[in-house]
C-alpha cells in the first residue's frame, strides 16, 4: 500500500514537469534547424510590426495636417479674452506679434475680443512696439489695456522684508530672495483683473486665451480652440524654440502626473497620451501650457474662481518647486471631470525658424523619425525611471505636510526639485 501509493504521487508530481517540458519545447524546439530560425523570425516579426506601426503614424499625421489647413466652420460668435505677460519681446513684438494679434481680432470680429498684457520692466523697447500695438488694436474698435509697468526686476529685489514670507524665502546663498514662480503668479492675476471686473459689470467672455511670445496663426488658434470638440477644461499647443526638442518642460505632465521620456517626439511615458499622440489626437495630460492655452472663462469668475499661485514659501525652502501654469490645472476642478488636452496638431514657436520647422507643406515628422522616436520611447521607458525623482519630491512633501496639521499640496504632480529666484536680468537655480 505504501509503494501504490508513492508511485501515484510521483505520477503527480511528474505531470507538472512535463507540462513544462512542452511548453519548453514550443518556444525553444530541441531541433537545431528549427532552433536556428526561431531568433531571426522573431526579429523579423518585430521589425515588420514596428515598420508598419511607423508607417500609419505617418498616415495619420498627413491626415491631420490636411485638416489643420481647414478652419473650422464657427456657427456662432465666440467671445474671446487675450491675456499675456511680455518682458523684453521688442523684437517677436515688431517682428509678428502685434500683427498677429490683430490679424487674430480682425478673425473672431473686433467686438469679441479683449486683450489684456502686462509688461514688466523691460529694458528693450517693448513698451514703444506696445504702444504701437495698442494704437493698432484702437484702430479697428478692439477694447484693451496693455499695462507698461517701469517696475523692473531689479526693483523687486531692492527692498526685502524683515522676515521671509510673500515670495520671500533664505536660500543656500545665506540671505533672503525673491522666487520667481509667486512674481509671475501675480503678474497673470492681474492680466484677468478685467475679465473679473467686467464680469461683475455684465460682461462675460466664453474663454481665456493665454498667449505667449510665440509666432501662430490663425487656424492655429481655431484648431486649439475646437480640441476635442470644444469639450475641455484647458486646450494647449505644442512648443518648440529648438526643433525637434519641445519646449515647456515645466508644465507638461501626462495623463499619469509624469514628466516627459524624452524632449522629442513621442515625448510621454503615459500610454494614454502616447497612445493619442500616435493618432494625431488630443493627447489627455494633467497638465500643459506650452505656448498657448484655451481655457473657458467660467473657471475665472465668482468668489470661487480659478487664481495663479505658486507653493506656500514653507514647502519652496525644502528645495520644491511647482510652475504656477501646472499649479492651475492642479486646482481647477474641471481638470478631473472635462480633462486637459494637448493639441499636437497645433505648434507654435519662440522663433521664426522654429514655426517654420513644425510647419512643412507635408506631414511634419518623417518616417525615419517616427520610427526611431517609437524605439527610443520604448527604450527610455523600459531602462530609466522618474520613480527617484519622484520619490525625493514626495518625501519633502511629506515631510512639510508633517510639521503642520491640515498642510496639503493638490499639485502633487507639478513639484520637482528645483529652488527658483528672481535677477535683476531673469531668473535662476539656487
Amino acid at each position: 500500500m505504501p509503494v501504490y501509493f508513492l508511485g501515484r504521487c510521483n505520477g503527480c508530481l511528474r505531470a507538472p514537469f512535463a507540462l513544462v517540458d512542452q511548453l519548453r519545447d514550443m518556444l525553444w524546439p530541441r531541433s537545431h534547424v528549427l532552433r536556428r530560425f526561431r531568433v531571426p523570425y522573431i526579429a523579423f516579426a518585430v521589425l515588420a510590426w514596428s515598420i508598419l506601426d511607423a508607417l500609419l503614424v505617418r498616415h495619420r499625421l498627413d491626415l491631420a495636417a490636411r485638416e489643420h489647413r481647414t478652419v473650422p466652420a464657427v456657427r456662432e460668435p465666440v467671445r474671446i479674452y487675450i491675456a499675456s505677460l511680455h518682458w523684453n519681446n521688442e523684437v517677436i513684438l515688431r517682428d509678428f506679434w502685434n500683427d498677429g494679434v490683430v490679424a487674430l481680432a480682425r478673425a473672431f470680429g473686433p467686438e469679441n475680443v479683449y486683450v489684456n498684457i502686462q509688461e514688466s520692466g523691460s529694458w528693450d523697447n517693448s513698451k514703444g512696439a506696445l504702444r504701437q500695438l495698442a494704437a493698432s488694436l484702437n484702430a479697428i474698435g478692439v477694447a484693451n489695456e496693455i499695462r507698461l509697468d517701469e517696475t523692473t526686476h531689479a526693483d523687486e529685489m531692492t527692498i526685502p522684508p524683515p522676515e521671509a514670507g510673500n515670495g520671500w524665502i533664505p536660500t543656500a546663498r545665506g540671505r533672503l530672495e525673491l522666487r520667481r514662480i509667486p512674481y509671475l503668479a501675480r503678474l497673470r492675476n492681474r492680466s484677468l483683473d478685467p475679465l473679473r471686473e467686467m464680469a461683475r459689470n455684465g460682461t462675460v467672455f466664453d474663454y481665456v486665451l493665454f498667449l505667449n511670445d510665440v509666432y501662430f496663426s490663425v487656424p492655429d488658434v481655431y484648431n486649439l480652440l475646437h480640441t476635442n470638440g470644444g469639450d475641455y477644461a484647458a486646450a494647449c499647443s505644442l512648443d518648440f524654440s529648438k526643433p525637434p526638442k519641445y519646449y515647456d518642460t515645466f508644465a507638461l505632465r501626462d495623463a499619469e502626473g509624469h514628466e516627459h521620456a524624452m524632449q522629442t517626439w513621442p515625448y510621454f511615458r503615459s500610454s494614454r497620451s502616447r497612445d493619442a499622440l500616435k493618432r494625431s489626437q488630443p493627447v489627455p495630460v494633467s497638465s500643459c501650457w506650452n505656448g498657448m492655452v484655451f481655457m473657458p472663462a467660467a473657471a475665472f469668475y465668482g468668489e470661487e474662481g480659478l487664481a495663479f499661485r505658486g507653493i506656500d514659501d514653507s514647502l519652496a525652502e525644502f528645495h520644491v518647486e511647482g510652475s504656477e501654469c501646472c499649479l492651475i490645472h492642479a486646482d481647477n476642478p474641471a481638470s478631473y471631470t472635462l480633462g486637459v488636452y494637448l493639441n499636437p496638431n497645433v505648434r507654435v514657436g519662440y522663433n521664426s525658424r522654429a514655426y517654420q520647422l513644425v510647419h512643412p507643406d507635408g506631414p511634419w515628422l518623417g518616417y525615419l523619425e517616427i520610427w526611431s522616436g517609437l524605439w527610443k520611447n520604448r527604450f527610455y521607458r523600459w531602462f530609466t525611471t522618474v520613480w527617484i525623482k519622484e520619490w525625493v519630491v514626495r518625501n519633502r512633501q511629506s515631510k512639510w505636510e508633517h510639521q503642520q496639521a491640515g498642510r496639503q499640496e493638490k499639485g502633487t504632480f507639478c513639484l520637482i526639485n528645483e529652488m527658483q529666484v528672481l535677477l535683476a536680468n531673469g531668473w535662476a537655480h539656487v
